[in-house]
C-alpha cells in the first residue's frame, strides 16, 4: 500500500504524524509529508488511522 499527502489540502496539524510517525512527518514547510514509499505491514494499521484522521482528508492512497 502507498499513501501520498496531497500539499494543497494538508493544513500541518500533525495529526499523522503523531498517529503513525514511521510513515509520517512534518515538513520544514509545515505541511505532513511521507517518509516511506510503501507502508509495510507493521505500520499498516496505524497508517490508516492516520488517513482516516486527517481532518481535511489531505491523505490519499496512491491506486498503480
Amino acid at each position: 500500500m502507498k499513501l501520498k499527502v496531497n500539499q494543497d489540502v494538508c493544513i500541518g496539524c500533525g495529526a499523522c504524524q503523531a498517529i503513525c510517525p514511521n510513515a509520517f512527518e512534518i515538513d520544514d514547510n509545515g505541511y505532513a509529508t511521507t517518509i516511506v514509499d510503501e507502508i509495510s505491514e507493521e505500520i499498516k494499521e496505524d497508517a490508516i488511522d492516520a488517513k482516516e484522521g486527517c481532518p481535511v482528508g489531505a491523505i490519499e492512497e496512491v491506486v498503480e
